[in-house]
């Protein structure tokens, strides 16, 4: 039997026809991975010259997600670059980090990785609409003429289904001191040294992106991808599959300076290394945090 099941349908219009946005919720703050599916068809979406009107189904990965103010769930593609329907890649190389929502609203950042020059300054730009394809809506357009260009969205897509797979067990729950407030250590020791995969759910990871001094309360998601015991002093490091932040909302979105990808080194003790990637020089630099975080087990 799959252990994934769909939580949540919207319909064209973005109205709820199955499950509710509590139970995608509930799956998410239990550590469930998600996947979106879609429907769109070809010459409405992708080739709008085309004669051919086929129905193109799509499920995406949404490797790292978002629980904001512990009831809005959002998805980001981590991992994604530009693909051109059905022939192969876009014509540029970048990091295609789409964030949908729970209602359907959509987003899409890039992060350009071919070193074209770029001299625009940050701030709001405008987004051309591809011509004829009216399913397509345009909210708003920032950093047009820079290294990372981004802009939100609503695609009519026929349907949105937000699977979840709801595999993960919590065995330990730690404030940002590493005080322990559920599960333990020894529950995360036992499941890492018998193989199984670890996922962590940071909190708070994001305050730094606030502005206006407004600072929701968030949680991110996501997979490690190497772990080491440290046998004796009883302390567990993790480091993360790739990350992007994004400024906590309901919905979220992206805007100028309101977001950055990068990796994660967690500790146990309640230390988050942050390598961060700033999206309009591609400079590293690495931040240190201390997050209350829980630790989850597959």
């Amino acid at each position: 039997m799959s252990d994934w099941s769909c939580a949540l349908t919207l319909n064209e219009q973005r109205r709820v026809v199955e499950g509710a946005a509590a139970d995608l919720a509930d799956a998410i703050r239990r550590g469930a991975d998600l996947r979106v599916g879609t429907q769109f068809r070809h010459n409405e979406h992708i080739d709008t010259t085309s004669g051919c009107d086929e129905l193109v189904e799509e499920v995406a990965e949404f490797a790292v997600t978002y629980l904001v103010e512990d009831r809005w769930t959002s998805g980001v593609m981590t991992l994604r670059q530009p693909v051109e329907l059905p022939k192969g890649f876009g014509p540029r190389p970048s990091m295609s980090y789409f964030l949908y929502n729970e209602d359907g609203t959509q987003a899409i950042a890039r992060l350009h990785m071919d070193g074209g020059a770029t001299e625009g300054l940050p701030g709001a730009s405008t987004v051309d609409e591809p011509p004829g394809m009216s399913k397509y809506h345009a909210l708003d357009g920032w950093d047009g003429e820079t290294n990372s260009p981004s802009h939100n969205f609503i695609y009519d897509f026929e349907t949105f289904r937000y699977h979840v797979c709801d595999r993960w067990e919590e065995v330990l729950s730690h404030d940002a001191s590493g005080q322990v407030q559920s599960g333990s250590f020894e529950a995360l020791r036992a499941a890492f040294v018998a193989g199984r995969a670890v996922k962590i759910g940071v909190s708070g990871l994001c305050d730094e992106l606030s502005d206006n001094g407004e600072v929701l309360a968030h949680e991110l998601f996501v997979e490690i991808g190497s772990g080491y015991l440290y046998t004796e002093r009883s302390l567990f490091i993790a480091g993360s599959h790739p990350i992007v932040r994004v400024r906590p909302a309901t919905p979220m979105i992206y805007k100028s300076r309101g977001w950055d990808a990068g990796w994660l080194v967690v500790h146990t003790d309640g230390t988050v290394v942050y390598r961060r990637c700033d999206p309009y020089s591609l400079r590293f630099d690495d931040r240190t945090f201390r997050c209350a975080t829980r630790w989850f087990v597959a």
